[in-house]
């Protein structure tokens, strides 16, 4: 408990051990039947006392006393903000309410019951904060990403400065155990990041120099020299501090219906009441009946319940997924998200790794060894990412000497002179070109790389991009999560689009899309979905950013550090793991039933007890149970967000 919350406990000991010592008092000092000496030593029958002309006191004003001291003390802050909101011209919330009721029940001679309303609601006040604070705490801890200070490294020298000073190119030096200012690129070092804030991902991720780094994370081991790449106003940490802070800003339809209905709700309510206290009194002259009922009527209206639980669901659902490294730009986002229908995926980059690699083999005259080896020294000068993954499959320095004259051909691939023979490596139209016959095409899904030495076909290699880890797996989870459509937009062709689609349990592909086209086939989609269902695009975020946008709700995944995923979408997956995206509707749709459960279960009993207290059917406790009882067990309920796993 925070030190607030800790004072708040003990007025409520304090103001609780006062009620019992002030139910316990009698309620009269000298009853009839007692005997009492008096100043002459004489004892008498207290009735005497009255006949002889001595004041005989009883409790009458001790115990009223006695009971509004617990009562200032529980009660005195509600009292006040009643009091200061009605000078400011906010009169109808529930300090008001609470104030009515009890001074009202105070002056009627229900003192007990008067103090327990105040006393109970204040349990309510503090199970409100603690759960808040919990929910708080993953918030928290997502802000103490930002950086405290950045080492800089100035004509020779060291200084310590504000991140907000460092400029761009400078170099700054990251010690073990301190946290990465900027974004930047390492210059000299190795160490182990730990990432977990930014993307709940417990393991440590090693990098070297060459590599890029983000500011947020916590340097483990080795000491790091790095080249700031962007100022701190652009930086990872900035923006992901900027999107929290503003989240709260954008309100679920449900938050905005319960800000509403207690806008309106209470006025009416505190009328009813009064007009249930004066109209049947008048009529029947029966205050001593009517008055209590609208008391009770007043203590059951308060909207507590709805107004504390409801934004505490979704604040402990957005605080429950920023744990898992799911950063949710609001509660808006997180009730749409509960109703996804369709889910629909970029495949390069989100479904698979976007990196390409040699998967398979095929030679014809050559060795498997042979094969690759001539195909990587012709193709050792291109830039293009095939050429890349070649190299990298066989896995040694280039020797440029054994290589001569190159000649890259435009969509086609290279002729290249290797060890004084003619070495031809690419695709179909190039060895067609060459008149260089080709055995029937092979099914292996991916792009073939065809090799050909001196005008003799040498075989094959298959070129494709890699699943990512847990692909599969995420797919399956969105199926047993509800969600009845998954749909694959792709740039490739066919073949491998279908390919990959099967590997995945994918229901629908669309294969050989320019950008455009992803666009007109979401639209396509959002026609075709059922009403009340919502439609989730899931990109890389660095080229997806248009469908991103028209999509109902767009998710970006593996976008840790890319500006463009964090400005377009909704929802950003803060890892590469596109399992946190079933987690992410899960979460969501565990929200909403919390939300749902609350608002069914607060109104219904409130409702019930409302027409008992008019009808006279229900005491003060029975409205203490209608108003705290219920707000307590709907904070309870909201807080089962904060144990998400």
């Amino acid at each position: 408990m925070t030190s607030k919350q800790k004072k708040a406990l003990w007025r409520i000991v304090i103001s609780f051990f006062l009620l019992i010592a002030a139910a316990l008092i009698p309620d009269q000092i000298y009853p009839a039947q007692y005997w009492v000496i008096d100043f002459t030593g004489q004892w008498m029958p207290s009735a005497q006392w009255v006949e002889a002309g001595y004041t005989l006191y009883s409790w009458g004003i001790v115990k009223p006393l006695a009971y509004l001291l617990p009562y200032l003390v529980i009660g005195w802050d509600v009292l006040w903000r009643a009091v200061r909101n009605i000078k400011n011209g906010q009169v109808f919330d529930e300090n008001f309410l609470m104030s009515v009721a009890t001074i009202g029940a105070m002056v009627i001679g229900e003192y007990a019951e008067g103090v327990a309303v105040m006393l109970f609601y204040q349990v309510g006040e503090l199970f409100q904060s603690v759960a808040v604070h919990r929910s708080r705490r993953s918030i928290a801890q997502l802000m103490d990403i930002r950086p405290d200070y950045a080492n800089v490294e100035r004509e020779g020298e060291l200084c310590t400065l504000d991140p907000e000073e460092v400029a761009v190119g400078e170099t700054i030096l990251v010690k073990p155990g301190e946290r990465i200012p900027l974004d930047g690129r390492i210059l000299e070092g190795a160490s182990a990041l730990d990432t977990a804030a930014l993307t709940g991902e417990s393991l440590p991720r090693d990098v070297g120099p060459g590599e890029k780094v983000i500011s947020g994370c916590v340097n483990l081991s080795g000491v790091l020299r790095v080249e700031v790449e962007k100022p701190f106003g652009q930086s990872t940490v900035a923006r992901i501090l900027d999107l929290v802070e503003n989240s709260s800003e954008k309100k679920a339809r449900a938050e905005h219906f319960i800000t509403k209905f207690a806008r309106y709700y209470t006025p009416i309510v505190v009328f009813a009441a009064l007009a249930l206290a004066v109209i049947p009194s008048l009529a029947g002259g029966q205050w001593v009946v009517w008055v209590p009922r609208a008391l009770n009527f007043l203590v059951v209206s308060c909207p507590c319940a709805l107004v504390i639980s409801i934004p505490l669901s979704f604040f402990g659902g957005l605080g429950g997924a920023s744990r898992q490294g799911i950063l949710i730009k609001g509660s808006n986002y997180l009730e749409a998200l509960a109703k996804t229908g369709t889910v629909v995926f970029d495949k390069t980059g989100t479904l698979t790794r976007g990196e390409f690699s040699v998967t398979e083999i095929h030679p014809q005259v050559l060795s498997p060894e042979e094969l690759l080896e001539q195909a990587a020294l012709a193709e050792q000068f291109s830039t293009h990412p095939i050429s890349r993954s070649i190299l990298s499959a066989w896995g040694k320095a280039p020797e440029r000497e054994r290589v001569g004259e190159v000649e890259e051909i435009a969509g086609r691939g290279v002729r290249a002179t290797v060890d004084g023979r003619v070495v031809l490596a690419g695709n179909r139209k190039l060895m067609q070109r060459e008149n260089i016959p080709l055995p029937e095409e092979d099914q292996a899904v991916g792009t073939h790389i065809h090799v050909a030495i001196d005008g003799t076909y040498g075989g094959c290699l298959i070129i494709a991009d890699q699943l990512k880890e847990g692909a599969v797996q995420a797919l399956c989870d969105l199926k047993r999560a509800g969600v009845k459509k998954t749909v694959m937009l792709t740039g490739d062709n066919q073949e491998t689009a279908a390919a990959v689609a099967g590997e995945l349990g994918i229901d629908q592909f669309r294969a050989q899309l320019l950008p455009q086209d992803k666009v007109n086939e979401v639209e396509t989609l959002l026609r075709e979905k059922s009403p009340g269902e919502n439609l989730v695009f899931v990109g890389d975020g660095i080229n997806d950013a248009p469908v991103l946008s028209r999509a109902d709700i767009g998710v970006a995944m593996g976008a840790l550090g890319s500006d463009a995923a964090i400005e377009a979408a909704d929802i950003v997956l803060m890892d590469d793991d596109l399992r946190k995206l079933p987690v992410a509707v899960s979460i969501a749709r565990k929200t909403m039933t919390i939300v749902k459960e609350n608002t069914v279960f607060a109104i219904g009993v409130k409702f019930l007890v409302l027409v008992l207290s008019a009808l006279g059917c229900a005491n003060m406790w029975a409205a203490v149970f209608a108003d705290v009882g219920v707000s307590v067990i709907a904070i309870l309920n909201a807080s089962r967000m904060l144990g998400v796993k």
